[in-house]
């Protein structure tokens, strides 16, 4: 492994999320507690690719961890919302979709690398990115956030998720259909030569959508 910022940042968000979810369970600080360590965590997804980037400190360990960490914690704090009810009935349709999805792009984009196939984040993805995001920082607030008259902190949460669904459904369509005619190919050869460089592997793009 590589050590360096960007990666020692992906690392430590990985290590917040374990902390985000026990939070959500003390009471009655717990979501507010969670929220910061939550936002940290948010802050990492942006400043370990940017860094990575402006100092030339992309690695093959940054790449591989880089999305598994942001899936991690997308999928750990809804399964949370979850499981103390904060998402509940037909909400948890919409968590439902949202996790589905990560696990498709995620598959689609490992096949698509091995074919030395990028796929591009397009911008509605990073917007849906971004609405997820913010809806569960709400959702992780709950009821001990503020209320402006019938609008709850929680109904905020909820129609964010729903809102990043919807999102969801259209973005993964749109890398699905972008994979499809990619699917039948079979990888590329390596050199026959066993001392030959292997072949460079295409950088997919990082899956902020």
């Amino acid at each position: 492994m590589q050590t360096n910022l960007p990666n020692i940042l992906t690392l430590s968000r990985i290590v917040a999320i374990p902390i985000v979810c026990l939070l959500l369970l003390v009471e009655p600080w717990g979501g507010w507690m969670s929220l910061g360590v939550y936002t940290y965590a948010c802050i990492t997804d942006f400043l370990d690719g940017y860094l990575a980037r402006t100092w030339q400190q992309q690695s093959s360990f940054g790449r591989f961890l880089d999305p598994i960490a942001d899936k991690l914690l997308v999928a750990s704090v809804l399964l949370m919302l979850v499981g103390i009810n904060r998402v509940s009935g037909i909400n948890i349709f919409a968590a439902a979709v949202i996790l589905c999805r990560e696990i498709l792009v995620s598959g689609l984009r490992e096949h698509l690398a091995e074919l030395q196939v990028s796929v591009p984040v397009t911008r509605l993805a990073k917007w849906k990115t971004t609405i997820q995001m913010v809806a569960m920082g709400f959702l992780l607030v709950g009821d001990a956030g503020p209320t402006l008259g019938p609008v709850t902190t929680t109904a905020v949460g909820i129609t964010g998720v729903w809102a990043a669904a919807v999102l969801t459904l259209v973005t993964g369509y749109d890398y699905l259909r972008a994979g499809l005619g990619h699917m039948d190919a079979d990888p590329p050869e390596r050199p026959a030569d066993p001392y030959a460089p292997p072949l460079k592997r295409a950088d997919p793009a990082r899956d902020t959508g």
